[in-house]
């Protein structure tokens, strides 16, 4: 399982994390996500290859702003 860390830089709380997991769960590929708020953290996981423009495109959609970790 391929596994890709991102930076997100804006949340502060659970309703924050729920906007980003909504959002990302929508990149094709994407099996499993882990987000915490108090670290900034985004972990995406999948079976097969996940596209980092589409993951940082969904967490800009949900109104934050990542970067690859």
């Amino acid at each position: 399982m391929a596994a890709n860390e991102y930076q997100v830089t804006g949340m502060t709380c659970g309703h924050c994390e729920m906007s980003v997991r909504e959002e990302v769960s929508g990149v094709a590929g994407v099996e499993d996500i882990q987000v915490s708020a108090q670290t900034g953290r985004l972990v995406v996981s999948g079976s097969g290859e996940i596209d980092d423009a589409k993951v940082l495109a969904a967490v800009e959609e949900a109104g934050y702003t990542a970067v690859r970790a």
